[in-house]
């Protein structure tokens, strides 16, 4: 597999109370950061297992639904990179994971 760090802090969409452009221009900034490090990849075949960790100083957010939450413009972008729908469980599967440290993710993938 594949193992990509980008220097990202990542929040949860689920709990940041932000006025709607403020968080559209976040998305947007989050997006072009995984698109930069994303576009001169190899695409991997399909289908396969992506692992996005969130690496934050906190002690991290609630698994089940803020993780995710926080990984949507990452996994959108991802989706684009690959020419996949971002609903398409059958061809790309995701994980989350996190851990402590300074801000970043940590993007893996491998065969499915």
């Amino acid at each position: 597999g594949e193992v990509i760090r980008i220097p990202l802090r990542t929040v949860s969409g689920m709990n940041v109370r932000e006025h709607f452009r403020v968080r559209a221009k976040r998305v947007k900034a989050e997006r072009q950061a995984v698109a930069y490090v994303l576009g001169p990849q190899q695409k991997p075949a399909l289908p396969i297992v992506v692992t996005l960790t969130r690496i934050a100083p906190s002690s991290g957010l609630d698994p089940d639904d803020n993780l995710p939450s926080a990984f949507k413009a990452v996994r959108d972008e991802i989706a684009a990179w690959l020419g996949v729908d971002d609903k398409d469980r059958a061809t790309v599967r995701y994980e989350y994971e996190q851990e402590r440290g300074p801000w970043g993710i940590r993007i893996e993938w491998r065969a499915a």
